[in-house]
């Protein structure tokens, strides 16, 4: 059944891997914040928004909103551009919900980026209950064209956990919005948080058996990250009992697990996400990613394991 893994000693689907055989050159993505809110923000469906979220954890200095986006697409071609000379760029809409805008506006915003020659598509985070066929018949006319990624924040699969993440969406919402992108050929990429309150290894376990059975392309596995200025930062102040942070090599196994459970059609662009030092709480781990996901893969050969191992299609 995984004759790639065994025989090219493949032990997970790397997402780089699959753009270097998509595209001739390097792809690099170029972050931008086009100046979105969320609908569990701005009050339509909740306010606060997700309790464990910071946008300047993940947000390069070029990336500000008071800047249009074709400023913010100029500056990053020119951030990147020193370290490699020759590349192609994915812009990247990635701080809050961005789709959320009327289809007019939202047309608008991706044609500017995708104006810039050496642009050659989109990624676009949102969440599930921010789409709709309009949209995504405009992003299946785009695929045609151009690299047209739709990046869902799902982070649990457990609807008890959602509620208390204040998402205000369900997980039937975000297996609704997967399968609809999918049926209009447009790739889907799924984030996903190891480690929230509450939730137990089994119920960590059982997110990648449900997304499996999911037409996803690619997934962004996070461990939870307590960040300054959170709700979720106070949460753990007042009630530590509800969360369990892993130690850098508890959560590599506890990955490696999850990946043997995982479709292995679906590729892995990441396995921790990482915040700045000012803005952290916890865990410390003090590991760029790439460190991490060497011991990942140094882990993997120790057990003898790899990405599906343990996978049971749906019949």
């Amino acid at each position: 059944m995984f004759p790639k893994y065994i025989f090219m000693k493949i032990r997970y689907l790397n997402y780089n891997q699959v753009l270097k055989a998509e595209f001739a050159e390097r792809v690099q993505k170029i972050s931008i914040n086009a100046g979105f809110t969320c609908p569990n923000r701005d009050g339509s469906k909740g306010t606060g928004g997700c309790t464990y979220c910071n946008n300047q954890t993940f947000s390069p200095e070029y990336c500000k909103s008071t800047k249009s986006v074709s400023e913010q697409v100029e500056e990053g071609i020119v951030f990147f551009h020193h370290k490699y000379q020759a590349q192609l760029y994915l812009a990247y809409f990635q701080s809050y919900t961005n789709t959320y805008d009327s289809i007019e506006n939202l047309k608008a915003i991706y044609e500017e980026a995708l104006s810039f020659p050496n642009v050659v598509g989109l990624v676009v985070g949102t969440r599930p209950d921010c789409v709709n066929n309009e949209l995504l018949d405009y992003f299946a006319e785009l695929t045609k064209k151009y690299y047209v990624m739709i990046e869902y924040g799902i982070e649990s699969t457990n609807d008890e956990t959602l509620q208390f993440i204040n998402r205000s969406h369900d997980y039937a919402c975000a297996e609704l919005a997967i399968r609809e992108t999918a049926k209009h050929g447009i790739r889907t990429c799924v984030h996903i948080i190891l480690g929230l309150p509450n939730e137990s290894r089994e119920t960590i376990l059982s997110h990648a058996v449900l997304l499996s059975k999911l037409p996803i392309n690619v997934l962004k596995i996070h461990q939870l990250q307590l960040i300054r200025g959170t709700k979720m930062a106070q949460q753990f102040t007042e009630h530590p009992e509800w969360f369990h942070l892993y130690t850098a090599y508890e959560y590599i196994d506890l990955a490696i697990d999850f990946l043997e459970k995982l479709n292995p059609k679906i590729a892995i662009e990441r396995f921790v996400s990482q915040s700045p030092k000012e803005l952290l709480i916890a865990p410390e781990w003090g590991l760029k990613n790439f460190e991490f996901t060497a011991k990942i893969e140094k882990r993997l050969k120790e057990r003898d394991t790899w990405q599906g191992k343990l996978f049971t299609p749906n019949p």
